[in-house]
């Protein structure tokens, strides 16, 4: 298999910076709130094996073109769609991670015809109770800029308690992506807050796996209510022993339950 390829995309919302690797039916990969690519190190090159896995940047995470706040769930899938055009991708199946998710379900509702199945993972389920529980803003990755850096301590501090041990390889990789020029972690958690997910949901044609991390204490509830509000019936599956870092912890079980659900590869096509 040939490496990774890196670029950057022209598009109306600016570059966006991506990583693809592999041939095949395309595979979008969206990253959860405040990462980057770089979450998908590790599942990359198991979902290249068969599949043409393109790994971006949303738009004001990583390397990608910033827009100014309010972000909005529809932006990020507005960027996504738009790379997707860049790259000559008329269809793919989207897989979304926490934030990525929510921005997988609204490309579902926006371009039905583009998205060809969707892997929504540790998906948050953003109805009313869930943007009333959030009014108060998030409660991680929120940290005010100290002189003595003791800062970068506390955003350390408050995730480490959701990652599995030896947490600082991870930890690691999350600061580098939360402190990337022009990220903000904070509104990147409000946009899941704004959006009004009970009104899209329902138009979701695409199959649905619903993968949860059996040690994510945020988003492990929503699987029930992701699966009931769905019009047509998911497939669910609960990794062992995964946290909020599912796909860096946990990337070969993910690829077992993603690559078998994915199938049908000449559904998924390319212009």
């Amino acid at each position: 298999m040939r490496p990774a390829r890196f670029g950057y995309a022209d598009t109306p919302l600016g570059q966006l910076h991506y990583v693809e690797q592999g041939e095949g039916p395309p595979v979008l990969l969206l990253h959860q709130t405040p990462r980057s690519h770089d979450e998908f190190r590790e599942l990359l090159p198991l979902l290249a094996a068969g599949h043409r896995a393109i790994a971006m940047d949303m738009p004001t995470f990583g390397r990608s073109a910033t827009c100014p706040p309010p972000h909005t769930i529809e932006h990020f899938a507005v960027g996504a769609l738009a790379l997707l055009d860049a790259l000559s991708v008329h269809g793919a199946a989207v897989l979304g991670h926490h934030t990525g998710g929510a921005v997988a379900i609204e490309m579902a509702a926006s371009a039905p015809e583009r998205v060809s199945a969707l892997v929504l993972s540790s998906t948050p389920y953003t109805d009313p109770s869930y943007r009333a529980s959030h009014a108060a803003g998030p409660s991680v990755d929120v940290v005010d800029p100290t002189e003595d850096g003791s800062h970068l301590l506390a955003l350390w501090e408050q995730r480490r308690p959701y990652y599995p041990a030896p947490s600082a390889p991870l930890l690691d990789r999350f600061v580098h992506d939360a402190l990337a020029p022009g990220v903000d972690p904070a509104e990147g958690h409000q946009a899941c807050a704004r959006y009004r997910m009970e009104d899209r949901i329902p138009l979701v044609e695409a199959p649905v796996l619903l993968l949860g991390a059996e040690a994510d204490p945020f988003a492990l509830p929503a699987l029930e209510r992701l699966a009931a509000a769905l019009p047509t019936l998911p497939r669910t599956a609960v990794i062992a022993g995964g946290t909020i870092p599912l796909m860096e912890q946990k990337a070969a079980e993910v690829a077992a339950e993603v690559l078998p659900f994915l199938g049908s590869p000449q559904q998924i096509t390319t212009v």
